[in-house]
């Protein structure tokens, strides 16, 4: 008898556990159907972007439109990134080619393949107003703002082609700041930002595009901060103090962004969130489990612990070397509200993540803006 019992007990748990399951997963999919869900950071290649293959169709790289719809995720910053090369005429000439590229692949997408499908938003209103019409939304970030050169009148033509954000460095010193990899082989070449770069911070502020600050080193954001006018974005990085690599925020860093009022976007990327994870899943992947959402979202729960619920939010690095289980596409999204749900945060607070402290930042840039320009 008591066997019997014992297993009615165990069904009876497991049917309760099935019952909470389903509750949550409902729940969280009634709130990711609700809210604005965005992501920072999309890496491109103008290769995807040609009149018989592009984003329309479900092509081989981590975010399409398909996976954009199946997953739910509303806005994909398209990056116009530029790997860095030698600092003299000929490598700002070929920056500017790469970077020309990208933003005509992107206004190809929105203009020429796929316009009932997906359109290009240049401010929070826009995205809202895209949105309410059915389609996807496409912003354009700039990582590497190596292609403007030596002339900041390239900061307009950037914005006006759509960019509203643009990070000063990435990979290697430019001629504007110094980069993270410095601390790899303690280097300088600025000892933070140089005066051209003070000079595009304020062409920013005054054009109303963010600034943003995850790849630059830690005096050159020390710096930045201290320079603009507006709120700045870390567009694709995590808590260095979860994960101890040069491209994450310490906790000193983490607190000069709250004190600016800007915002976090926690990066997707293994290394990036459980480095000693990852590398012990490297060595032995049947013994060991990858980085997965679990850890992503620790990174969320730390920050807002550090600096509170309005400056964090979400990017992937799809396509960049972004991709944990979990959320190893854009069509995996959900899976990310579903952890947030798990651990007790409301649609308020997982809307602020997924996008409104984004767009707000968003939105004081634009105020910003307005203001220089009313002093002129």
């Amino acid at each position: 008898m008591r066997p019997i019992l014992y297993l009615f007990f165990f069904l009876f748990i497991n049917s309760c556990k099935n019952d909470q399951n389903t509750l949550l997963i409902n729940k969280a999919k009634e709130i990711h159907e609700r809210i604005i869900i965005l992501d920072t950071h999309n890496d491109i290649d103008v290769k995807n972007f040609k009149s018989t293959y592009n984003y329309s169709i479900d092509t081989k790289n981590q975010v399409n439109i398909p996976k954009m719809i199946k997953g739910g995720l509303d806005v994909s910053w398209l990056i116009v990134y530029t790997k860095q090369g030698p600092l003299d005429n000929n490598g700002y000439l070929k920056a500017k080619e790469n970077a020309f590229s990208k933003f005509n692949a992107i206004q190809r997408l929105v203009y020429l393949y796929a316009p009932d499908q997906i359109e290009l938003a240049t401010s929070s209103n826009e995205v809202k107003q895209i949105i309410e019409t059915g389609k996807k939304v496409a912003m354009i970030g700039v990582e590497n703002a190596y292609p403007i050169g030596l002339d900041t009148a390239y900061v307009k033509k950037f914005y006006d082609m759509g960019a509203r954000y643009m990070s000063l460095a990435h990979n290697g010193h430019n001629q504007l700041s110094d980069s993270n990899t410095g601390e790899f082989d303690n280097t300088s070449l600025h000892d933070g930002i140089s005066e051209l770069g003070k000079q595009v911070i304020e062409k920013m502020n005054y054009y109303g595009m963010m600034v943003d600050i995850s790849h630059p080193s830690k005096e050159a954001i020390r710096q930045t901060i201290q320079h603009t006018k507006a709120p700045v974005i870390a567009s694709h990085s995590s808590a260095r103090n979860l994960s101890n690599h040069p491209r994450n925020l310490d906790d000193e860093q983490l607190k000069w962004i709250k004190e600016n009022g800007g915002v976090v976007q926690v990066v997707a990327l293994d290394e990036f969130l459980n480095k000693t994870k990852h590398e012990a899943h490297l060595e032995n992947p049947e013994l060991n489990p990858p980085v997965d959402v679990s850890d992503f979202v620790d990174h969320i729960d730390y920050i807002i612990n550090l600096i509170g619920i309005d400056h964090v939010g979400i990017s992937s690095d799809f396509d960049g070397g972004g991709g944990i289980e979990g959320w190893q596409d854009a069509s995996q999204t959900f899976n990310v509200t579903l952890e947030l749900v798990k651990r007790g945060y409301s649609e308020n607070e997982i809307s602020k993540i997924w996008s409104e402290n984004l767009l707000r930042v968003l939105d004081e840039t634009e105020k910003v803006a307005k203001t220089l320009q009313n002093k002129n």
